[in-house]
């Protein structure tokens, strides 16, 4: 039986679920943001900075931000969205047969104005986390339920905590054609896609990636979105954040299912992207 409690992360307000073999997530109202997941045997899989704001004040950096209705700047309004920076409402909790979920809910009534005002058009957005075994299943719909299209981005930032940057790599890629930050268009030549400088590539998207460290392999899957976001600041980036020390650029990486160009959804029409986190 899976056991839900409210609490607090830093000073956000948040929910935290314990499943019966152990697994826990928790996630924040504020950003529907999935802060911590940790498997069965106790182990944490996601990574936040010990200097990021924990307060409400701006996006957090690390675990696993929500990015809509725009990836970057790929939009005209707030870099990376209003999503992760809007505060959301628990909307349903449980679990059984072993599996255990929360699921959380966004409106156009649920915006501060000033977003409102900036993207003024009627949805819903719901994302449901599922603990079963040493797996995480993450659910994100996007709802129009207004009269007239709208155009939207998505991602899921997620922020993997690698332990050691150097012994870190990500399998699945091989042949795969890349853009990277100098907006180069390349082929993925070697099996292996390894870190040693700084790394920001889009993937069209493959059913299945691995990601290897030192003390982990878990295994990535996503239907209904198009890409791979893989970032790591690198070292001269990471010392320009301010939400990040120096050093931690080195025990993290991220990989995100993510559509990263806009796209119409009709009046009525639902979008529905999937991604699982599997521990081998």
């Amino acid at each position: 039986m899976a056991v839900v409690t409210n609490t607090e992360y830093g000073a956000l307000p948040a929910v935290q679920i314990t499943a019966a073999d152990g697994s826990q997530a928790t996630v924040s109202l504020f950003g529907a943001h999935l802060l911590s997941w940790k498997t069965g045997d106790g182990k944490e899989r996601l990574f936040v900075s010990a200097q990021t704001p924990l307060d409400g004040s701006k996006a957090i950096r690390g675990g696993v931000p929500v990015i809509f209705p725009q990836f970057n700047v790929r939009g005209p309004g707030l870099r990376h969205g209003f999503a992760r920076v809007s505060t959301w409402r628990l909307t349903g909790s449980g679990g059984d047969g072993g599996q255990s979920f929360l699921e959380f809910g966004l409106n156009q009534n649920d915006l501060a104005p000033e977003h409102a005002q900036a993207w003024p058009h009627a949805f819903e957005l719901a994302l449901r986390f599922t603990l079963h075994g040493d797996a995480l299943d993450a659910q994100f719909t996007v709802h129009n339920s207004g009269a007239q299209e709208f155009p939207f981005g998505v991602a899921l930032h997620t922020y993997y905590d690698v332990g050691q940057l150097a012994a870190t790599s990500i399998s699945g890629l091989q042949h795969m054609r890349c853009t990277d930050h100098h907006n180069e268009t390349l082929t993925q030549e070697h099996p292996a896609l390894h870190f040693t400088e700084k790394l920001d590539r889009l993937y069209q998207s493959t059913p299945t990636l691995t990601l290897n460290t030192a003390n982990a392999t878990l295994r990535l899957e996503q239907q209904g979105f198009d890409n791979w976001v893989v970032w790591n600041p690198g070292q001269d980036d990471a010392r320009a954040l301010v939400d990040l020390a120096d050093d931690e650029y080195l025990r993290f990486v991220c990989i995100e299912p993510a559509c990263i160009d806009q796209r119409p959804l009709d009046a009525g029409a639902t979008w529905t992207g999937k991604h699982r986190i599997a521990a081998d």
